[in-house]
């Protein structure tokens, strides 16, 4: 029985990781070696790869210790402090932060600066390396809401503006807004969409792509939080989806009586890490 294997068109890097890789390449490229502030994406097999180029993944107190050398910002972006210590250390930046998120910082500064002050609130992950840039914007004061039982930290005396971390789900969003506006703040209420759509618009694809076959091989990187987004999409569409790192992950007994599987992945796995999975999956049919 012939088995047909798909990998998803619209799995793999997005724009803004796209970019901040090309960067980090062609800096390697011309000195074969570069700092990295925290991992340039969240797939480890990626970061191994650079790292065999040259790429030093560095921490914020490592940071502190640095002079006069390269470091690239990642797409996550980072608060101003970063730019402050770099310049301090005689550092040089390569900034790789996605547009997207750039604008997204520059709107929530904007909003903090307002007459009035308001009350800043960021839908995202706690400690997430997006959000920690765009709590800099406010001078650490943002709350941070990981969801709806977060709403309980908001003083609803006080005017509020809601953001979004880019990388989460439109539906998660929505109930919070639903949730601040069922409490009726005495104070006005702004809510922003700032959901990437490069990063929103793969959730109903990723859905179809699960539903086409009867096996699915989600592929990602542990610390990915867009990933397990994405994963459970995927899982929602097709109960028989396995979450993988690498190919090693495969257990040839999800193989058994496929006709059809699908291979796709986060907005941080790396195409050849899918293709690396496709040919084990060949590797391992052809041995039957």
């Amino acid at each position: 029985m012939a088995v047909r294997i798909e990998i998803d068109k619209d799995s793999g890097f997005c724009p803004g990781v796209v970019s901040a890789i090309r960067k980090a390449e062609e800096e390697l490229d011309k000195s074969g070696k570069l700092y990295c502030l925290g991992d340039i994406v969240h797939n480890s097999k990626e970061v191994e790869r650079l790292k065999q180029k040259g790429l030093v993944t560095i921490t914020h107190d490592e940071l502190r210790r640095l002079h006069d050398v390269k470091v690239l910002l990642r797409a996550h972006g980072e608060p101003p402090e970063t730019y402050r210590i770099a310049k301090a250390n005689g550092i040089e930046i390569i900034d790789a932060t996605c547009p997207v998120v750039l604008k997204l910082q520059q709107r929530i500064k904007k909003s903090y600066s307002a007459a009035g002050r308001p009350q800043i609130v960021i839908y995202g992950k706690l400690g997430h390396a997006e959000v920690n840039g765009l709590v800099g914007q406010t001078d650490g004061n943002a709350i941070v809401v990981e969801g709806v039982e977060g709403v309980d930290n908001i003083d609803f005396s006080r005017d509020i503006v809601l953001y979004s971390q880019t990388t989460k789900s439109l539906e998660g969003l929505q109930q919070i807004e639903a949730e601040i506006r069922r409490r009726r703040p005495q104070a006005s209420f702004e809510c922003h969409d700032t959901i990437c759509r490069q990063v929103a618009n793969r959730m109903p694809r990723i859905r179809r792509f699960a539903t086409e076959h009867e096996l699915v091989l989600f592929v990602s990187g542990r610390k990915s939080s867009n990933g397990m987004i994405l994963f459970n999409e995927c899982v929602s569409a097709n109960p028989n989806t396995h979450i993988i790192f690498s190919e090693d992950d495969i257990l040839p007994e999800w193989l058994d009586g496929i006709s059809t599987i699908g291979i796709c992945g986060a907005t941080s796995t790396p195409s050849w890490l899918m293709n690396n999975v496709k040919k084990k999956i060949s590797d391992i049919l052809a041995d039957r």
